[in-house]
C-alpha cells in the first residue's frame, strides 16, 4: 500500500522560530539545577548524621570503658591507703606501733602576741545580750 507516489515532490515546509523558547529551556535548567543540587544537599546531610551516630556510639563506649576503669582505679587507691594494709606494710618495712610511752602531752604555743581585745578597737564588735 503506497499512498504517496515516489516520484512526487513535496513542498519544504518552514515553522516558525519560537523566540520564547530559549528563555523557557533555560528556567528549566535552572529549576532542574536547583531541584539536583537540593537533593545531593540533602544526601550530604543525611550520610553526615549517619556518621556522627557512628562516631558518638564509639564515643559512648569508649567513655564506658573509661568510667569502668576509673572506678577500678579509685578501688585500687582505696585498697592501697586502706589502714589495715599500710600497718602490715609497715611492719614489713620495720616499723613498730606507737607506744603510750612515747607520745607526750602537748605544750602550749607560745604567743609572741598580745591578745587584742576587740571591744577597744571597735566597741560595736563586743556582744551585747
Amino acid at each position: 500500500m503506497n499512498r504517496v507516489p515516489s516520484k512526487q515532490r513535496n513542498a519544504n515546509i518552514r515553522r516558525d522560530r519560537d523566540v520564547r523558547a530559549l528563555p523557557r529551556l533555560a528556567l528549566l535548567l535552572c529549576f532542574g539545577l536547583v531541584l539536583a543540587s537540593g537533593f545531593v544537599f540533602a544526601a550530604q546531610q543525611y550520610f553526615t548524621a549517619i556518621q556522627f551516630g557512628y562516631k558518638s556510639e564509639t564515643l559512648r563506649s569508649e567513655r564506658q570503658k573509661l568510667l569502668a576503669e576509673r572506678q577500678h582505679l579509685m578501688l585500687q587507691k582505696e585498697q592501697a591507703v586502706a589502714p589495715a594494709r599500710l600497718g602490715s606494710e609497715a611492719r614489713g618495712l620495720g616499723l613498730k606501733p606507737l607506744l603510750a610511752s612515747q607520745v607526750g602531752p602537748q605544750k602550749p604555743a607560745r604567743s609572741s602576741q598580745l591578745p587584742i581585745a576587740p571591744a577597744l578597737i571597735n566597741p560595736s564588735a563586743s556582744f551585747q545580750r
